[in-house]
């Protein structure tokens, strides 16, 4: 076995065996992000993420029918590559890549162990200059999957130009901070986006990062086409289909608006363009609509991908199974739903009502002809059609019950 100068141990995930830097070597104190202090970053919370990846990008190859070439700029210990290589059919070769010697030295021990180094190639260079040197049009990638620490949009441009038409891209944002309204401007900064701090802000996170996506794709005369996403513990996550044309980037950017949002009554509604509307005032009652975007206002999920996620699930026996199973159903129900999810403790909390079952919630609204559907974002949360004020109405019939 390689030695190396840091502490480490063998862990299991998926159909691989890997060696990792023993984290628990790194705690100094139970607030600290041990991860982020161990000499190669390796983070067992992103099991979950990782599986998800396996199945999309399985589903991916299904849909091609071809042989495919994967791409991971930022690999860390080469876990999530490895698990490429060995648990997904068709794919031809993959290309991983970490500035840090040290994590470059640990995944190519890893390919190794897993009897992988003809098809998985471990490189050592700063990820966007490695993303440079696939760029010409018989290099790129059919897959590139950005998994950094904090935010993927400095590695947008640079993934963007070597991936193939029609290829897949992968994206993970964990700076939720911003994202989220905590620190706005640095969101604007970041993704050229405004956030709000409401309810619904892991969903305005998604749609803040696809905008982003969307606007940089569009610069490369790029289109996109959103397959997956999803929001889940500290995280967000998003695979999107690019499609070569200023045609197909015209349409993307048509799916680009704002979200209008009322702090008063919880009224919202999208504004499909990208010219701002100010002054607005909510139509239910009355007071001024505060503005997220620009973002994206188009499809977040594909019913028939979440449908071959699922498929791809069955038999492997993952870890989290039930759980992977319990979001790609959520999900795939709530790939048509309504914009702009309504979390019901919010709104009784603002009544100062005690709370109904969300269940008796939704039969109300569908039996009086609105959609109710809920999403995978809130497990208190329901996506309807229904204007705020009919939602009140029912909220409050049932609280009196």
């Amino acid at each position: 076995m390689l030695n190396f100068h840091f502490p480490t141990e063998v862990v299991r995930e998926g159909r691989v065996s890997v060696v990792v830097p023993r984290l628990d070597a790194y705690v100094r104190d139970a607030w600290e992000y041990v991860p982020s202090k161990a000499p190669v970053f390796y983070n067992p919370v992103m099991e979950l993420n990782r599986d998800l990846s396996v199945l999309a990008l399985q589903a991916y190859q299904r849909m091609l029918g071809r042989m495919i070439s994967v791409c991971e700029p930022l690999t860390g210990c080469g876990i999530r590559g490895v698990r490429f290589a060995r648990e997904v059919q068709g794919v031809r070769k993959v290309i991983v890549n970490d500035i840090n010697l040290e994590a470059a030295r640990l995944a190519e021990f890893n390919v190794k162990r897993n009897i992988l180094s003809k098809r998985v190639l471990v490189m050592n260079e700063d990820a966007n200059l490695f993303l440079s040197r696939y760029a010409a049009p018989r290099k790129r990638f059919n897959f590139i999957d950005i998994d950094p620490f904090g935010s993927p949009v400095p590695y947008l441009d640079a993934a963007l130009r070597a991936l193939r038409n029609g290829g897949l891209l992968a994206l993970t944002a964990t700076d939720m901070a911003p994202l989220c309204g905590v620190h706005s401007q640095a969101c604007v900064r970041k993704y050229g986006g405004k956030p709000l701090r409401t309810e619904y802000c892991h969903e305005l996170a998604v749609r803040l990062l696809i905008g982003c996506l969307t606007m940089m794709a569009a610069k490369h005369d790029t289109g996109i086409n959103v397959l997956f996403s999803h929001s889940t513990d500290h995280y967000i996550r998003v695979y999107a289909v690019t499609s070569y044309g200023a045609k197909q980037a015209n349409n993307s950017i048509h799916m680009m608006g704002y979200i209008l949002h009322c702090f008063t009554c919880f009224h919202r509604e999208p504004a499909f363009r990208m010219v701002p509307l100010f002054n607005r005032e909510c139509i239910e009652c009355g007071s001024s609509l505060s503005v997220a975007g620009p973002l994206w206002l188009g499809k977040m999920l594909n019913e028939t991908f979440c449908g071959l996620m699922e498929k791809e699930a069955n038999g492997r026996g993952l870890k989290q199974e039930k759980r992977i199973f319990k979001l790609l159903s959520v999900a795939r129900n709530e790939a048509e739903a309504p914009l702009m999810y309504y979390v019901i403790d919010k709104i009784c909390d603002e009544l100062n009502l005690p709370i109904p079952p969300l269940i008796e919630i939704m039969d109300e609204l569908k039996r009086a002809g609105f959609q109710a559907i809920p999403t995978h974002f809130n497990s208190r949360g329901v996506r309807t059609d229904a204007p705020i004020s009919v939602l009140n109405a029912y909220i409050r019939r049932l609280s009196r019950r």
